[in-house]
């Protein structure tokens, strides 16, 4: 970085069509965005807001990633929401069936937050052709820990979007990273809303150093697969539910003591979610597989936390 970069206005072409080039797209086809989360709501604005709809609808599997429902609200779009299958299975038929002429937006993660499921490709794609009049967004946030991404396929699907992050495998949260990859029509109702410099320059040139990093992504997704392994372990071992996982994180069910479970591990350093208020999700909690060394010393303080509740 030089003086004259960070008082300069930035120019994202360069950028652009390095993020273009590692995810295999044309240049046209990509727009770069602060966090995904921009992204999302840029879909929402650039698709509804000048179609002055009043009785939009934005079907949401859940349960969901919470900017999806602020998205939603943002343009006045009524969230349709569709539960699970047993086990956190994707309902893909009861998915088709809450399509209606009213749908212009469909929210679909894979892997979810926070279940770690998949949404399969196909369910994917009938989607898109059932909702030719929606913006169809397949949220991979989390896609680099598990499962195929849908982005071989967008040349067959115009309205759908996929949102891609640098905020998970790539370790720049705090940098606020997004892009989102779409058949450029699609993506122009974006362009049209987002604003003109919407990414500062020291994110993007980190997004550009942690792409030009071959060694790291295969090493840190190759952490998390054993990760996850041995949080399956000990969630046999201690007698909890849990759902294995495509992302960083395992879903496991802790019943009541959720919340005290949550604090005791905080107290200790460990820091996991809540998701016991989600109604789909009551009792849960939402474990990190990230480096192994961490998840080992979170496997400790959640064997001192349950040992401690039973001994009562």
């Amino acid at each position: 970085m030089t003086p004259a970069e960070i008082a300069t206005y930035p120019d994202y072409r360069e950028p652009v069509c390095a993020c273009a080039g590692y995810f295999g797209v044309d240049p046209d086809w990509l727009l770069l965005t602060h966090g995904l989360d921009e992204g999302i709501l840029m879909m929402a604005i650039g698709l509804l807001a000048k179609d002055k709809s009043t009785d939009a609808e934005a079907l949401i599997p859940v349960p969901a990633f919470d900017p999806y429902f602020a998205a939603a609200a943002a343009v006045g779009a009524r969230p349709v929401l569709v539960p699970p299958l047993s086990d956190f299975g994707f309902p893909t038929e009861a998915v088709l069936a809450s399509i209606s002429p009213r749908t212009r937006l469909v929210f679909l993660n894979t892997p979810n937050n926070p279940t770690g499921q998949l949404v399969p490709k196909d369910a994917i794609a009938q989607i898109a052709k059932a909702a030719p009049n929606a913006l169809v967004m397949a949220d991979e946030a989390y896609i680099e820990f598990g499962g195929e991404s849908f982005l071989d396929q967008l040349p067959q699907h115009r309205n759908v979007i996929v949102g891609r992050t640098f905020s998970k495998a790539y370790g720049l949260a705090g940098m606020r990273v997004g892009c989102v990859i779409a058949h450029p029509e699609a993506l122009d109702q974006l362009r049209d809303v987002t604003p003109v410099f919407n990414m500062n320059i020291v994110a993007v040139k980190a997004m550009q150093a942690a792409i030009g990093d071959a060694e790291f992504l295969p090493r840190y997704a190759a952490e998390v697969c054993e990760s996850r392994q041995r949080l399956y372990a000990a969630c046999r071992r201690l007698g909890l539910q849990y759902w294995e996982s495509a992302a960083n994180f395992v879903l496991v069910r802790v019943g009541e003591r959720a919340e005290a479970l949550v604090s005791a591990l905080a107290a200790r350093g460990v820091h996991v979610r809540d998701r016991s208020r989600d109604p789909y999700c009551v009792g849960c909690v939402r474990i990190t597989a990230g480096i192994r060394a961490h998840t080992d010393a979170g496997i400790a303080a959640l064997d001192e936390v349950m040992a401690g509740s039973a001994s009562r």
